[in-house]
C-alpha cells in the first residue's frame, strides 16, 4: 500500500506534471514574474468558473480577507460577527484593522456559523458578518443574506476551504460559495482544494466600484504608477503560482468529485456506529467539497483514537483544538462559556482523517478498519 498522506500533493503533481511544468516554464522564459500574463489568464478563467464579475488575485488568503474589509471602509470599533469555531485568520484580520470581533457559536449539524447566533449578536455597532464555509461545506447563505439585508450589513465570505462548492437557494437556483456576499475571499495554500505551490489568494465581488478599490489596495493603492489614490498594501499573486493554478483550475470539479467519492466510502464504513458521527453527504452532493473529512467521536476516547491512528502510520488532525474565544489573543470579558456550547463540545469530539484527490480504496479500507478496530 502506498504511504498515506494527510494531503498527497506529490501524487497529484505527478498526474499533471507536464502541464504544470510547461506553464511554469512560460513564466521563466518571459521573465514576467509579477502581474504577468499568467496572472491575468488565471483571473479571467476563475471569473468564468465562479460566474462572478471580478476576481482580484492577491498574495494569500489572510490578505484576501483583510483587503476585502479595507475595501468596505469599516471603521475602528465597528463590530464584525464571525464564527468561534474556525482558524484564527478570520478573526485575526478583524483585530488587525482595529475592528471589534464578535464571536458566535456554530451549528452542530454543519459546524458553520449559527443563524440564531448571528441574530442574537447584532447591535447598533454591527457592520458586517463573516461566514466561514468550514471544511468545504457551504454555510446557509440564504439566511445570512436575509439577515444582512434586514439590518443593512455587509457579508464577507471566508471561502478558503470551499472553493467549488455550491449554495442552493429555496427557489432552486445555485451560486458558487464565495460569490454570494458583498465580497468573498479565498486561499490557494498548497493543501486547499485549489492550491498552488506556495502562497496565494483571491477576492471575489460583483460590485464594480468595490472591485476597482480592491485592485488599488492590493498594489500599494496605485492605479497609475507612483500615484497612490488609496491606502494600500503589497499583496500580489506571483506569476509562477498563477501558472500552477492555471493548470489545476480545469480539474477543480474533478478534484471535488474525487473528494466526495472518498467521503462516501468513509461514511459507508462508519454508518450506524454508536461512537461516530460522520459528515452527511447526499447522492448528488455539491454543497460540500470536503476540504476536510471531519468525524465527531462521541462517548469514546478521541485522543486515544488519534494516537492509535498515528501509531499505525495514518495521519490525522484536530481542527480545531481551542475555540477562538479561549485563545489568549482574543479573550474578551464580553464572552461567557455558556454562549458557546456547540463549539466547546466540538473541540473535544472532532477528528479529521486524510482527505485528498489521490486516496485509493486500499488506503480508505485501511484507515476505516483502523478506526473501527479502536472503537470496537
Amino acid at each position: 500500500m502506498k504511504k498515506i498522506q494527510m494531503v498527497d500533493l506529490k501524487s497529484q503533481y505527478e498526474k499533471i506534471k507536464e502541464v504544470v511544468d510547461a506553464s511554469i516554464q512560460e513564466v521563466l522564459d518571459t521573465n514576467t514574474y509579477i502581474n504577468g500574463p499568467k496572472v491575468h489568464e488565471f483571473q479571467k478563467s476563475l471569473e468564468e468558473y465562479l460566474d462572478v464579475k471580478h476576481v482580484i488575485p492577491c498574495a494569500n488568503g489572510t490578505d484576501a480577507l483583510q483587503i476585502a474589509m479595507m475595501g468596505l471602509d469599516l471603521k475602528p470599533g465597528d463590530e464584525v460577527i464571525t464564527a468561534d469555531f474556525t482558524f484564527a485568520a478570520t478573526v485575526e484580520v478583524i483585530a488587525l484593522l482595529q475592528l471589534t470581533p464578535v464571536l458566535v457559536d456554530v451549528d452542530m449539524y454543519n459546524m458553520n456559523i449559527s443563524i440564531d447566533g448571528i441574530r442574537k449578536a447584532i447591535t447598533p455597532k454591527t457592520k458586517a458578518i463573516v461566514p466561514v464555509h468550514l471544511f468545504g461545506r457551504a454555510a446557509n447563505m440564504e439566511a445570512i443574506m436575509a439577515i444582512a439585508k434586514e439590518h443593512n450589513l455587509y457579508v464577507i465570505e471566508d471561502n478558503a476551504q470551499a472553493i467549488g462548492a455550491n449554495c442552493k437557494f429555496s427557489d432552486g437556483t445555485k451560486k458558487k460559495a464565495g460569490t454570494i456576499g458583498h465580497v468573498g475571499a479565498t486561499s490557494f495554500f498548497p493543501s486547499k482544494n485549489l492550491g498552488c505551490y506556495g502562497d496565494g489568494g483571491a477576492i471575489f465581488t460583483n460590485d464594480d466600484a468595490l472591485a476597482h478599490k480592491l485592485r488599488g489596495i492590493v498594489n500599494h493603492g496605485m492605479y497609475e504608477r507612483y500615484h497612490h489614490d488609496v491606502v494600500g498594501v503589497n499583496s500580489r499573486l506571483d506569476s509562477i503560482q498563477a501558472a500552477v493554478l492555471n493548470a489545476k483550475l480545469p480539474l477543480l470539479d474533478q478534484y471535488g468529485k474525487a473528494r466526495q467519492d472518498a467521503a462516501r466510502k468513509y461514511s459507508a464504513a462508519f454508518e450506524g456506529h454508536k461512537n461516530i458521527i460522520a459528515p452527511s453527504i447526499c447522492d448528488i452532493c455539491d454543497c460540500h467539497v470536503f476540504h476536510q473529512y471531519t468525524l465527531r467521536i462521541i462517548d469514546a476516547d478521541r485522543n486515544g483514537l488519534m494516537q492509535h491512528l498515528l501509531d499505525k502510520g495514518i495521519p490525522c488532525a484536530i481542527y480545531y483544538p481551542i475555540p477562538l474565544h479561549s485563545q489568549k489573543a482574543y479573550t474578551d470579558a464580553r464572552y461567557n462559556e455558556e454562549d458557546f456550547p456547540v463549539t466547546n463540545q466540538l473541540v473535544t469530539e472532532v477528528l479529521s482523517l486524510p482527505m485528498h484527490t489521490e486516496l485509493d480504496d486500499e488506503q480508505i479500507a485501511f484507515i476505516t478498519s483502523s478506526v473501527l478496530e479502536y472503537l470496537q
